[in-house]
């Protein structure tokens, strides 16, 4: 069995991680934006997986991947 304390641990940082990018976004907002952008299905990952993922979504790109996305 999981430990129920990860439960807190990942609240907590979301909570940072919401707060310090998109405070204007609703709940909602914030998982189908992160959600639907991962290349996986994100019944998936454990927590700390899913929290890499949304620190990385919200990490400001290079030059280099900017030109590669056009």
């Amino acid at each position: 069995m999981r430990k129920v304390e990860r439960i807190d641990v990942f609240c907590n940082e979301l909570a940072k991680i919401w707060k310090e990018n998109c405070p204007d976004w609703r709940f909602g907002q914030l998982m189908v934006n992160v959600l639907n952008s991962m290349p996986k299905d994100p019944f998936f990952p454990e927590e700390d997986e899913m929290l890499q993922f949304f620190k990385d979504f919200f990490a400001p790109k290079k030059d280099n991947e900017e030109e590669e996305d056009v």
